[in-house]
């Protein structure tokens, strides 16, 4: 992938990254929420933040010491 679609995608995950904080937020304040759609929330998070960190890498050139 070049860098530019990369730190394209990179930026579209992050927006997405937030986009569930804030729900999962919403959700945790409220005590009838449903728990299971609450931990589902949580994992797609989670998952988010490791794909962020791949493509991240792929960013920055390898260093042959």
């Amino acid at each position: 992938m070049e860098q530019i679609g990369i730190g394209r995608k990179i930026e579209i995950l992050r927006q997405e990254h937030r986009d569930l904080d804030a729900a999962i937020e919403s959700m945790a304040d409220d005590p009838a929420a449903d728990q299971l759609a609450l931990a589902r929330l949580k994992k797609r998070k989670l998952r988010l933040r490791d794909e962020i960190a791949m493509l991240e890498d792929q960013l920055i050139p390898d260093i042959i010491a």
